[in-house]
């Protein structure tokens, strides 16, 4: 994976397995809607026992990302690990016919191969149930030097931070990436998420390891304790990333478009029109999907940002975190690239 790069993801290696239920079984199986909770082994057999009929497809956030911008023409490259179990297979197979470069060893032994529980509501609000199993195998070892080296930017899924192990193999990423004069990019991935580790993340960020930024604007409240949306993005505008330079905020707001924040300045953007919505699951990893590959065609944040906004509007008008339709030849359509 040594081959120049314009994006390298490392993240969870997680199937998906969507199914539709209504608020009363949330409630049932007492699960926060709308949010990512990990749940252990015995608890994933038990509620696959009592979901109702599911589709599997590959996903995993940060997978989705790399998937997104490859789809868009970006060169593109994922770490993260998987058992060598049929899941495992499933998820390698996926992601290498969409042209994303992925040559993790799997796990011999251990944990099976990650799943996520997805159950998404009449809305199309999706509530996530995620039994990490071989993600958290994840190592040092793991971080090809040179795959990094050759990466102008390397993105950090947020929910990676989870399992011990990924930590360290997230500051060799860092480290690997900055020494080489390239950027690095983290998701919060979400609330819950920013809520365990808020000191950690904020701590990435200020000791100048980040130099993108990706966040819904729940999650960025999450991140500066506090209510006001204005507050936060006010915080966002004060900090500074790797090499000096004020850190870049890409703020997604629902319905609302997307913010583009560097030091002094915020720009808006509108958010693409939606037919209707079905499944928001992989909004964000697609938007992050879109501003990375308009990054890597040398477009403008702004430019990129509406990419990234076309690239989300796609996504939620399916079951599924991957695209159905060709992002190439609709971003050319709406004459975005």
């Amino acid at each position: 994976m040594s081959q120049p790069l314009d994006l390298l993801v490392l993240g969870n290696a997680i199937v998906d397995l969507i199914a539709h239920a209504d608020d009363a079984f949330l409630a049932d199986q007492g699960v926060a809607k709308g949010a990512m909770q990990l749940i252990d082994e015995a608890r994933a057999e038990a509620l696959f026992s009592v979901m109702g009929p599911a589709t599997v497809v590959s996903g995993g956030s940060g997978a989705n990302t790399a998937v997104g911008a490859a789809l868009l023409g970006a060169k593109t490259g994922f770490v993260g690990k998987v058992r060598d179990d049929e899941l495992g297979r499933l998820f390698s197979h996926d992601l290498k016919a969409t042209g994303v470069s992925f040559e993790t060893a799997p796990a011999a032994e251990g944990p099976a191969t990650a799943r996520c529980f997805i159950l998404v509501t009449p809305d199309g609000e999706r509530t996530m149930n995620t039994y990490l199993g071989a993600c958290q195998k994840l190592s040092f070892d793991d971080v090809d030097e040179a795959a990094v080296r050759a990466a102008r930017v390397t993105y950090l899924e947020g929910y990676l931070w989870d399992p011990p192990a990924a930590k360290d193999a997230f500051r060799k990423a860092v480290g690997i990436a900055h020494g080489a004069g390239n950027a690095v990019a983290l998701t919060l991935s979400d609330a819950f998420c920013v809520d365990r580790y808020r000191d950690e993340f904020l701590g990435l960020i200020r000791e100048g390891s980040i130099d993108i930024l990706f966040a819904n604007i729940g999650e960025l409240q999450s991140l500066y304790s506090t209510d006001d949306p204005d507050k936060a993005i006010a915080a966002l505008r004060d900090e500074r990333g790797g090499h000096g330079k004020h850190l870049l905020g890409l703020v997604t707001r629902s319905a609302d478009g997307a913010l583009v924040v560097r030091g002094g300045e915020v720009r808006s953007v509108e958010a693409s029109p939606v037919r209707e919505v079905v499944d928001t699951t992989g909004a964000g990893d697609l938007f992050a999907a879109g501003f990375l590959a308009g990054h890597a065609r040398g477009l403008d944040y702004v430019a990129s940002a509406r990419l990234g906004a076309l690239a989300a509007a796609e996504v939620i008008e399916h079951i599924g975190a991957r695209p159905q339709r060709d992002l190439l030849a609709l971003a050319r359509e709406q004459r975005l690239i």
